[in-house]
């Protein structure tokens, strides 16, 4: 175990924030409170979105609220119940090289929770602690309007990022999950939403279990030489039409 006192210490910088935010899956039995809660999503009010059209919605869970979502998730997933997202989150087949950062990912991950590569059933039973909020006392409920398009999804984006760096400057950490969004009407109708919202995501929030050894697991990151291209004046000039 590599027991870390310091893994809830709030993050002074932007650089800090960016480098200890992580997806936390084991958090600590501490509450949240309601203050807190509303400083970091008023600091994510500040993300930027095209025209200040400011496309998200979102619903803030907690005590009993939070447990029975959690169990209708996490039930709905080990029944097998059909899944019908809103929405594609990853294309199919996913092309390289995308599907071999999602296997490194996943493997690293099992590897460090101790599941064998080939046990199914672990895989699954620690799956369905994703639909359960990874245990933690409070979360988000992200729902887009479906009439909004691709651009509004951007901002979103901008927003749930802006969200995890406030949490981290607040000495929480967070776990975005995706992976709700695989059982829409179930939220839609334990939280009494319209059909109008698209469940897009949810997020786990909470102080992290500083004991937990899957709280200690970091996917490699890509080097900036692996996405990053800088383009120089030549490369212009030369791409520039002749008069």
């Amino acid at each position: 175990m590599n027991a870390s006192p310091d893994l809830n210490s709030p993050s002074v910088t932007l650089a800090e924030a960016a480098a200890s935010r992580r997806s936390i899956r084991a958090f600590l039995c501490r509450p949240v409170p309601r203050a807190l809660l509303e400083k970091m999503l008023s600091m994510a009010s500040s993300a930027p979105s095209g025209s200040n059209t400011q496309p998200w919605r979102v619903y803030v869970l907690h005590d009993e609220c939070l447990a029975q979502l959690a169990a209708a998730l996490a039930g709905a997933f080990m029944a097998n119940e059909p899944r019908r997202p809103d929405y594609e989150h990853y294309a199919s087949p996913l092309p390289e090289p995308y599907l071999a950062r999602r296997r490194a990912c996943g493997n690293g991950l099992y590897s460090t929770l101790g599941i064998a590569k080939g046990d199914q059933e672990g895989v699954r039973a620690y799956r369905a602690r994703n639909y359960a909020f990874f245990g933690a006392p409070a979360a988000l409920v992200c729902t887009i309007d479906r009439a909004l398009c691709a651009g509004s999804w951007v901002d979103y984006g901008m927003f749930l990022q802006t969200a995890m760096l406030a949490a981290r400057s607040l000495g929480l950490h967070t776990c975005a999950e995706g992976s709700i969004a695989e059982y829409p009407d179930l939220v839609r109708a334990q939280l009494g939403l319209e059909h109008r919202e698209i469940v897009l995501c949810g997020m786990a929030i909470g102080y992290a279990d500083p004991d937990a050894e899957v709280n200690h697991y970091q996917p490699r990151r890509c080097e900036l030489s692996e996405f990053v291209t800088f383009l120089d004046a030549s490369v212009h000039a030369g791409a520039m039409p002749s008069s």
